[in-house]
């Protein structure tokens, strides 16, 4: 196992990690600049997109209460963060500081608010170019885009099978393999049998959901994903509040140590800056190619509002929840930096019960077995809906569902180092896969986003539709037909 993960993450993720924090970067710049950094000046828009439903009437009167397919932008946003919202935000973050020091949350910070813009673009094309299957749910992501923006059928098969892989499997590995480090640091034990009964309990509720279907997924995660936030948020404000007097000598240390200013033993700078963008990567995934799959399943009236929902997901995720980790440990016991013994939520779990008692390492079991249980589902989804774009077979999409169920199992029992490195090595190869695709692509989302802006200039609620910009090829929908764009010509730009 030990050969494994050194092979894993000296070699492969050696090479894949030299170059892809310079595309996320360069993408962020250029996406924010052509954007004119819509990420910071249309915060406003996104809480009115999230808020959205595509219920009710329109302009005309019209009554749009039928079911006509898709989902709310609020249950897209919380498949979307029920897979950025888990381990990535507890353990994750632990296993950041661990080894890059304090000044790896200052990078993954800057990757957040550079990787909005990315998020916005890349969410604003999965909703243009979705499609539609025979139940009436709506389909899209970089596979859909790839291919009828950009004519590449053969990368968008390869990012397909890498993305049903890296999220049905390997991250769902990491998602069950926290919870066992968790019930594990709670419980004072590491037995086979504690982690037997870890595994049959994730796998037997993992099932009753998967074979559920996508509205099944919604349902379970827009109940899950912000009532445990919202708990973790809480406690994490209360230690804050408890430990106010620290807070300014933390935010020095954070950026100190980032910049190179404050010196950390046992963390190089260096470190700082590979650890932020690893974990702020698996975390946010600005960039990365899956929240896309969960943006195209949004009814909508305008592709743009959902590249807003998707931006403030990246916010929530990152600038909201991993910092309230980052506070936690850091306001907690000293941490040893650069240990060989690589912890991640059981850092969090002991500097919780410094600050606020024993209980508040059971309290992190509690709610990263939620949001963790959560993560597997949205998951889980986002690998479906390549399994979809490759092939239409039940069979096959079964057989999928079965072995998303034994990778949750073998998270278990799995080495927590090499189940880290084989997150890391997928998120590379898939960001750097889909970034090379929506560069080109980027200068569509602009179009979009004017036409968005012209509208709301005109105190309009923005609908579009594809003789707008008649220069698109290969729009398969937003034709006026979906009753959500259905409004007066006279207000049509």
């Amino acid at each position: 196992m030990e050969a494994a993960y050194l092979f894993v993450d000296d070699t492969l993720n050696g090479v894949i990690w030299s170059l892809v924090p310079w595309f996320l970067l360069a993408a962020g710049v250029y996406f924010g600049l052509r954007t004119l950094f819509v990420q910071i000046r249309a915060v406003p828009d996104m809480f009115r997109a999230i808020a959205e439903s595509p219920k009710g009437t329109d302009r005309e009167g019209r009554d749009l209460d039928e079911e006509y397919g898709g989902l709310s932008a609020f249950k897209s946003f919380t498949i979307s963060a029920a897979s950025r919202v888990g381990t990535g935000n507890v353990a994750g973050v632990g296993l950041a500081i661990s080894i890059g020091g304090p000044g790896s949350v200052f990078w993954m910070w800057m990757l957040a608010l550079l990787g909005g813009a990315t998020a916005f673009v890349e969410s604003t094309l999965a909703q243009l170019w979705k499609t539609k299957d025979a139940e009436g749910n709506y389909h899209g992501g970089p596979a859909y885009y790839m291919t009828r923006g950009l004519g590449w059928k053969h990368l968008a098969a390869v990012f397909s099978v890498f993305l049903a892989f890296t999220y049905g499997f390997v991250y769902n590995a990491v998602q069950s393999n926290s919870i066992v480090e968790a019930v594990g640091g709670s419980l004072g034990t590491d037995s086979n049998l504690q982690k037997g009964i870890a595994a049959t309990v994730l796998a037997t509720l993992t099932a009753m959901v998967i074979f559920g279907g996508v509205t099944r997924v919604a349902s379970w995660t827009q109940i899950i994903v912000p009532f445990m936030a919202g708990a973790y948020i809480i406690v994490g404000i209360i230690v804050v509040v408890l430990n106010i007097g620290e807070v300014p000598n933390m935010i020095e240390m954070i950026v100190g140590h980032a910049l190179g200013i404050k010196q950390v033993a046992g963390a190089t700078v260096g470190a700082a800056f590979m650890q932020g963008m690893r974990r702020g990567l698996f975390s946010n995934e600005a960039g990365m190619g899956s929240a896309p799959n969960a943006a195209a399943t949004a009814t909508v009236s305008h592709p743009v509002k959902q590249g807003l929902v998707q931006t403030l997901g990246v916010y929530f995720d990152t600038l909201v929840v991993c910092s309230i980790t980052a506070f936690i440990i850091l306001l907690g016991p000293a941490v040893t930096y650069g240990r060989d013994d690589i912890e991640g939520a059981a850092l969090t779990q002991s500097a919780l019960a410094d600050s606020v008692g024993a209980w508040g390492a059971h309290f992190i079991t509690f709610i990263l077995f939620f949001l963790a249980f959560s993560s597997v589902l949205g998951n889980y989804y986002l690998g479906q809906a390549n399994i979809e774009y490759l092939t239409k077979s039940k069979t096959v999409l079964n057989v999928y569902r079965a072995v998303v169920i034994g990778f949750v199992v073998f998270g278990c029992f799995g080495s927590v180092p090499l189940v880290w490195s084989l997150g890391d090595t997928m998120a590379g190869l898939l960001a750097i896969m889909n970034i090379i695709a929506i560069i080109p692509l980027g200068g569509i989302a602009i179009k979009l986003l004017k036409n968005f802006n012209e509208q709301r200039r005109k105190d309009i609620d923005p609908v579009f539709h594809r003789d707008m910009l008649p220069e698109l090829k290969n729009v398969e929908f937003w034709d006026g037909s979906d009753p959500v764009t259905r409004r007066s010509t006279e207000d049509r730009v």
